[in-house]
């Protein structure tokens, strides 16, 4: 079966766009709010830190992450979707140093070696692998020498091997460019972009990973 970007599922829009918080909150029985501050603690933000998120989503994640950066940081939010938009909006209003950016991921951005922190949760999955490509690629360059790009997401392993929950989880409920993310070498592909020094962090039984390379 080719791949194509329709099966993604990544860019939720409606109903889930509108409650899309509040749903991860319930699909993962109230676990979601800890496990999302636990990973973005081991993003070991500096106070002055500049990041970028892309795939800002509702704003929760900036918001998080600002608690490290302080007032001397900045964060950058890059989303497309007009709910998360205005959720994030909404969530950041009283952050000066949290900005917006209507803009798509998977094609150029204008940035170059400006940010500490690259971060990137639960998308990169979503694309086929040329937008992966380029999505990997903006954020080398958006990366100051000595900068970490940060991928929650998916860990690679067998999806035949892994418990029902997790194949029904892959194949029932994510697209099938899910499953391709998950049986390729994410960090082969950041090792073929320049990125070296590599970090994973584990969660749900090793099938989330933060995996972190440098610049």
């Amino acid at each position: 079966m080719e791949l194509t970007q329709e099966m993604s599922k990544v860019e939720v829009k409606g109903f889930e766009a509108k409650h899309y918080d509040r749903l991860m909150d319930l699909i993962t029985l109230g676990y979601y709010p800890f496990f999302i501050r636990k990973a973005i603690k081991n993003l070991r933000l500096q106070d002055g830190d500049k990041v970028l998120d892309m795939g800002a989503g509702t704003g929760r994640n900036a918001v998080l992450m600002r608690q490290f950066v302080q007032d001397r940081g900045e964060i950058i939010g890059v989303e497309i979707g007009q709910e998360m938009q205005e959720q994030f909006r909404n969530k950041t209003a009283k952050y000066s140093n949290i900005k917006l950016l209507n803009r798509r991921i998977d094609q150029f951005l204008p940035f170059q070696e400006e940010f500490d922190v690259v971060f990137i949760s639960f998308v990169l999955h979503g694309f086929i692998q040329p937008k992966r490509e380029i999505i990997i690629q903006n954020a080398y360059q958006a990366l100051k020498p000595g900068g970490r790009f940060a991928i929650l997401d998916y860990a690679n392993f067998d999806p035949d091997k892994a418990p029902w929950p997790v194949r029904f989880l892959i194949r029932r409920v994510e697209c099938p460019l899910a499953e391709d993310f998950i049986r390729r070498d994410t960090k082969q592909m950041l090792y073929a972009h320049g990125f070296s020094d590599f970090e994973e962090r584990y969660y749900f039984g090793g099938y989330i990973r933060l995996l972190m390379g440098k610049k």
